[in-house]
């Protein structure tokens, strides 16, 4: 830009009334790709007015609306001191930047995108992700309002999750870890943001290379995305993520026992085991093939001392306990699958509440070997009925409970509508 070009902007930029007038041409432009067409004004100040009739030569006073036409403001600028400038530079210095119609604006972004495209393919052709570059694109969405150089690397962050997966190197990375490691961001990934969203879709586009399907479960929601990432080899909240565990032996993906697992098995002792452990685990060994359930804690550990003394010198166990601890979590699920794979029945007992009658209907519906109730009969319910009223709203809930199994309880916890908990009737 030169001085003579500085002053033309310099008069342009000084009234309001010429940002209306170029900007109405710019549209045309973006329409007819060149300086074209006639605008309208209207609602235009005295200050305005008397700007527009100074450079026309033209009297708009007591018009309602002013048309203009390229022609006449042509003619207008050919006729003013600004007689060296074009309309299109103008234009193009008013707004800093070309004008162009919408048609090329579109090839050319077009082709911004293409060569976007290409440099990514050059940069990880030798990868991993090389194989799904193509559904990549499809999955990101090119978005206007960002660009290309934010499209392009958000294509790079979803090529970086594909070859950074810890399951290619046998490792298991927390959520946060995995995130700090790809954008140096552990929220980047947080469910419900974009990258969020973003590492969801990568997830599943690697489990559907590798032909691995999660199927969604309706009972428990989280169950899918939870599960779908371990595959991956990424943890979400494995800290509180574990099951509770006494008299189990574990089989390993390679076929040998877990020796930690044999280790407690043999003190007659409980075990916290986390997410991140029971993921390598193929299949479960249970004494006679049965694994006893119990929500509470407090109910877990009595049992698992009860049966320590009972097998005595000889150490021998005979029954193996888990402590659900409340609303299932992904480790207790993926107790449950492995259950069902070694053919060993489960027996749940719980709180005799709508929220705990619910969980264990989830539960029964969710496995699928042999599931049966344990001390959840009217008469257990009744021997440790307590005081506390539960709430019409709470009530509504057992109307979702309908195993048959459970409906005699169900009845007398309407008729009394309290509820019962396990230390009452199994501490006792």
């Amino acid at each position: 830009m030169d001085s003579n070009e500085r002053m033309c902007l310099t008069y342009f930029k000084n009234n309001s009334v010429w940002k209306k007038v170029l900007g109405a041409f710019w549209k045309k432009y973006e329409s007819y790709g060149a300086f074209s067409g006639s605008i309208k004004l209207k609602k235009l100040s005295g200050e305005e007015l008397e700007e527009l009739e100074g450079f026309f030569g033209t009297n708009f006073h007591g018009q309602e609306s002013i048309t203009i036409s390229s022609k006449k403001f042509a003619k207008g600028l050919q006729e003013s001191r600004f007689a060296f400038i074009k309309p299109e530079r103008l234009l193009e210095l008013y707004f800093d930047e070309k004008p162009i119609s919408k048609k090329e604006r579109k090839n050319i972004r077009h082709l911004q995108r293409e060569a976007a495209i290409e440099k990514v393919v050059s940069e990880y052709q030798d990868t991993p992700a090389a194989a799904m570059l193509d559904e990549i694109v499809e999955i990101v969405k090119y978005d206007e309002a960002t660009g290309v150089e934010v499209w392009q690397n958000t294509l790079r962050i979803g090529a970086e999750i594909i070859n950074n997966l810890p399951y290619r190197k046998g490792e298991m990375t927390y959520l946060a870890v995995f995130a700090t490691k790809i954008t140096g961001n552990p929220h980047a990934f947080d469910n419900g943001s974009s990258g969020g969203i973003l590492l969801k879709h990568m997830v599943e586009l690697d489990l559907k290379h590798r032909n691995i399907n999660v199927e969604t479960s309706s009972l428990f929601p989280a169950f899918k995305r939870q599960k779908s990432y371990l595959y991956t080899g990424i943890l979400i909240d494995d800290l509180s993520n574990y099951a509770m565990l006494y008299g189990v032996r574990a089989v390993k993906e390679d076929g040998g026992y877990h020796a930690g697992m044999d280790g407690f098995m043999s003190e007659q002792d409980i075990v916290q085991v986390p997410l991140a452990v029971i993921a390598g685990w193929k299949y479960m060994e249970c004494p006679e093939k049965r694994l006893y359930i119990v929500e509470n804690p407090s109910v877990f550990s009595m049992l698992c001392e009860q049966n320590k003394k009972l097998c005595g010198e000889s150490g021998e166990n005979k029954t193996a306990f888990m402590c659900m601890n409340g609303q299932p979590k992904l480790a207790g699920l993926i107790i449950l699958e492995l259950c069902a794979k070694s053919d060993v029945s489960v027996y749940y007992s719980g709180d005799f509440d709508p929220e705990g009658l619910q969980i264990a209907q989830k539960l029964s519906l969710f496995f699928e070997g042999d599931f049966d109730y344990w001390h959840m009969t009217k008469e257990d319910y009744l021997s440790c009925i307590s005081e506390e009223i539960i709430s019409e709203k709470r009530m509504k809930i057992l109307d979702k409970v309908t195993d048959k199994r459970l409906q005699p309880v169900i009845e007398e916890i309407r008729k009394y509508r309290t509820a019962g908990y396990q230390e009452g009737y199994m501490l006792n």
